[in-house]
Formats: C-alpha cells, sequence, structure tokens
C-alpha cells in the first residue's frame, strides 16, 4: 500500500471516530431515554459458504439503526486465501449530520464475496468493518465483527467479543 493512500485512510478512520464520539457526546439525554443495543447486535453480522469459493456475507439491521453504506469494508484470515469484494448494493440516500449526503441500509444487506485461492479443508476468518447510527441520535464507532467458517460449515455466527459471556443456547 502507498503511503499516502495509507494516510489518507487513518485520516479518515480517525475522523469518523472523532465525529462518532462527538455525537456520543450530543446523544447522552437520548441515551438516557432509550437503551441502545451494542453495535453487535443492532448490526448482527453473518457468513455461509455458497460454494468452495463463495462467501455470503450479511448483516442483519435492528428496525431504528442504519448502517453507513461507504463504511463497509471486509478482509480475510489468512490473507492468502484471497478476498474479492464486488460493489456493495446502492444505499438509500441520507443528508448526514456529519459526513454530508451518503448512502445507508436499513433492515439488513448482503453480498458475495469471492475467494480466490482457498485451501481445501482450511478455515477461514471473515472479518467485516462497519459503522452506524441509531434513530435516537447515537453513533457507534467503528466495529469490526469476525465469523470463522470452515469447508464443511455452510452458516456460521460471529466469535463473541473479547470479554464476552459465552452463550450456550440462543
Amino acid at each position: 500500500m502507498k503511503k499516502p493512500e495509507r494516510t489518507r485512510r487513518v485520516v479518515a478512520r480517525a475522523l469518523a471516530t472523532a465525529a462518532a464520539v462527538a455525537t456520543l457526546a450530543v446523544a447522552l439525554p437520548a441515551h438516557e431515554q432509550a437503551n441502545p443495543l451494542p453495535p453487535d447486535q443492532a448490526f448482527r453480522f453473518t457468513a455461509r459458504l455458497i460454494d468452495a469459493r463463495t462467501v455470503e456475507a450479511r448483516f442483519t439491521i435492528a428496525d431504528g439503526y442504519y448502517l453507513y453504506r461507504d463504511r463497509i469494508h471486509f478482509a480475510v484470515e489468512p490473507v492468502a486465501a484471497g478476498l474479492s469484494v464486488p460493489s456493495l448494493p446502492k444505499g438509500k440516500v441520507k443528508e448526514d449530520q456529519f459526513f454530508g449526503r451518503v448512502e445507508t441500509y436499513r433492515g439488513g444487506v448482503a453480498v458475495n464475496l469471492s475467494l480466490r485461492d482457498p485451501k481445501p479443508g482450511q478455515s477461514i476468518v471473515i472479518a467485516a468493518e462497519s459503522q452506524g447510527c441509531a434513530d435516537i441520535g447515537l453513533c457507534y464507532p467503528p466495529t469490526t465483527q469476525r465469523v470463522t467458517l470452515s469447508a464443511s460449515d455452510r452458516t456460521a455466527v460471529p466469535e463473541p467479543a473479547e470479554g464476552a459471556k459465552k452463550v450456550w443456547f440462543n
């Protein structure tokens, strides 16, 4: 990655995080009136293998929440498996107080990701970084959720966040 591009990405993430923190500070009175969901529940990420080279990545977005289209990014581990991400579907245009004119998703969004060189039987991790907000005026900082898939999996659920209690029955 070229240095100017990396610097641009770092600055963009820092600005997005600052905007999210500012929004959180402004939204504290609304937070006291409502109990916002944690980001992994507001924007539930799942993934499943469609075939040996195709992964369906899906966000299920809770009512009263939305994701920013241009704040969704995917990665794969190991990197050697390679990942090709097609264009995301069009979102609904919104005039945002922090980011200006943006496209957002409500309800859910799914995209098929292509693996370039998966190894048979190898587990892979799909990482999805996203950022979204609640209609009550609360915006979340960028969040990364991971799902582990293996060749025998057809559906997988997110790995629990560090420090989270394990839930055996949902």
